[in-house]
């Protein structure tokens, strides 16, 4: 494909999935300056992986988790510290930002004690839980972040017992208050 032809589906597909880009760099970026930035980079890096791109392997978006998830956990490991430090809670703006429903953000403790919890969790656990909440499959999952199926499911159930015993222990905390 001529050099043109492959900027041009490189723009359409950008375009139709720039949800992908906006989710994961407001999961993993605290401040806009941070999130734009990391935006700036996995974009580019997907164009820098484009010409390797095989439809016939992967569908768009999957492809596109990988790329911007790797970039998104290679910089935070190479913050060299804890990512939660970075993590700012997520007001109206940042679930706008990550495709948050305008309906459902007034002020619901539960969503806000949801994205608390996620930004607690370590980097692939919140890459996996960020996927579980777009209703990705298991199998899809597993080869975005490389790792099997089976350890998906695993995963995911722990993160939901965690989840279950933080949130049945809130309001026990609230009342002791």
């Amino acid at each position: 494909m001529a050099n043109r032809q492959l900027q041009q589906r490189f723009e359409v597909l950008l375009r139709e999935h720039q949800k992908i880009v906006f989710k994961v760099a407001g999961v993993y970026a605290r401040h806009a300056e941070d999130r734009r930035d990391l935006a700036q980079e996995i974009c580019t890096q997907l164009w820098r992986s484009f010409n390797g791109y095989d439809e016939q392997r992967a569908k768009f978006s999957t492809w596109m988790y990988r790329i911007a998830l790797n970039v998104a956990i290679s910089q935070a490991r190479r913050e060299r510290g804890s990512l939660s430090t970075r993590i700012e809670s997520l007001d109206e703006h940042h679930l706008e930002t990550i495709g948050g429903d305008e309906g459902m953000v007034e002020q619901d403790e539960r969503l806000v004690a949801l994205y608390a919890f996620i930004a607690e969790l370590d980097v692939l656990n919140r890459a996996l839980i960020l996927l579980y909440l777009e209703d990705r499959s298991y199998v899809e999952i597993a080869d975005i972040l490389g790792i099997s199926e089976t350890n998906v499911a695993t995963k995911i159930n722990r993160i939901k017992q965690k989840l279950r015993g933080q949130m049945t222990a809130a309001p026990n905390r609230t009342a002791r208050a």
